[in-house]
């Protein structure tokens, strides 16, 4: 009877992505994901947009127009207009205190961690 020899495979095979049809899931592994940098560039641009967000909320609430926050800060309204803009990246402290105190406000600054993986929106 001839001697029989059995070989084990050890078989390397990556692990299949569960399928999704979550679109900021599909965008997410498409673009960003094993991509620090546009990770990086990605979580900054949601930082401005908060920014931005934060200053035209702060200045409805006040009531105001930008013309009128304008006045109020010493600028005119298209400076204004530009930090309420998500594209803005010119934001300065001493602007943003500038706007807060026109609003009765104070501006409060918070180191957090980096994010380790990109939040869906």
């Amino acid at each position: 009877m001839p001697e029989t020899e059995v070989v084990f495979y050890k078989e390397t095979m990556r692990k299949k992505k569960q399928a999704t049809s979550d679109a900021v899931e599909i965008l997410h592994r498409r673009y960003y994901e094993g991509r620090p940098g546009r990770i990086a560039e990605l979580e900054e641009a949601r930082a401005e947009d908060e920014l931005a967000r934060k200053i035209y909320k702060l200045r409805e609430q006040a009531g105001l127009t930008q013309e009128r926050l304008a006045k109020l800060v010493g600028t005119t309204a298209s400076v204004i207009s530009r930090l309420e803009d998500s594209d803005y990246e010119g934001h300065s402290l001493t602007m943003l205190k500038r706007i807060a105190a026109a609003v009765d406000k104070r501006v409060e600054i918070r180191f957090v961690p980096k994010k380790e993986k990109l939040q869906p929106a």
